[in-house]
């Protein structure tokens, strides 16, 4: 059984979604992109995150095809940026988020990074959204545990459902107190790049030998499928993996059978330690 993620409202969501970060970049990727996509909404996968600064609203529009034909069936977030958070730029920002994505409500609305604009004026402007049912809940992304801290003084625990951050067996530091306060506050951590970005990671020998022991649906385990497996292990988290292809989707989508054991996780641990400190919060 798929591993799921509660909000607090009681929305029960899977904790594999689906990441959009660079789609749209180029037209005649579109096809491909919108396909995959497509594929994961079929065979599960309901979140599907985007936000206005992808390709400067390129990858809402691929979203937006996307999705059009079973919107009921998506968890849709996208993201304002910080220097469209005013009373003013988040309405502003909202509508043409709406535009893009060809739907007229968004299911999760997201401060992409803490920028100038006070807080209390950005959430004051997503409650309004939500009176005007454009919104149906709102979360923020980049924001470090002195940020959370910060929401205490300007919202109610359950009002901000996520904080979206970089996550993966390279980038551990939430662990040492982030994912620790977003939970007690109700505030699910989504992780966006849980496979890092293709780079060293998926070269480690580690995981390369655990896939070893590892099999799927699609045959014997990859070492992206065993640092996705390892992400979804974790309480309260919700990974956005990006996949602008139908065969990688479907390889996403094959990490949920693995199940890691007690070995796997102590091997996992030595190869990429978790924190003994704390540590500014990574971004890319």
């Amino acid at each position: 059984m798929a591993k799921t993620v509660t909000l607090a409202d009681g929305t029960v969501l899977p904790a594999l979604g689906v990441g959009t970060w660079n789609m749209g970049e180029e037209t005649a990727r579109w096809p491909e992109e919108v396909e995959s996509l497509r594929y994961a909404i079929l065979n599960g996968v309901q979140v599907v995150d985007t936000a206005e600064m992808y390709g400067n609203g390129r990858s809402e529009s691929v979203v937006g095809e996307a999705i059009y034909p079973y919107r009921n069936k998506v968890f849709l977030v996208t993201k304002v940026l910080p220097t469209n958070a005013s009373t003013k730029g988040v309405a502003e920002s909202c509508r043409k988020s709406l535009r893009r994505l060809g739907t007229e409500w968004i299911d999760l609305y997201l401060l992409h990074w803490r920028g100038s604009v006070p807080l209390a004026e950005t959430v004051d402007a997503f409650r309004k959204l939500k009176q005007e049912g454009l919104i149906r809940h709102w979360g923020v992304s980049n924001f470090d545990t002195d940020d959370v801290y910060d929401l205490d003084g300007c919202s109610r625990i359950g009002e901000c459902v996520a904080n979206q951050v970089l996550y993966n067996l390279e980038h551990r530091g939430v662990e040492y107190d982030l994912l620790k306060t977003d939970y007690r506050r109700k505030i699910v951590t989504m992780a966006y790049s849980p496979i890092g970005q293709g780079g060293e990671l998926l070269q480690s020998p580690v995981l390369a030998d655990i896939a070893s022991r590892h099999k799927t649906a699609l045959g014997p385990a990859t070492p992206a499928q065993i640092a996705l497996a390892w992400v979804l292990h974790q309480n309260n988290v919700l990974a956005i993996p990006k996949a602008a292809t139908h065969e990688h989707m479907k390889q996403n989508l094959a990490a949920q059978d693995i199940v890691l054991t007690e070995q796997d996780l102590a091997q996992l641990d030595t190869a990429f330690p978790p924190p003994t400190k704390k540590t500014p919060l990574d971004m890319i």
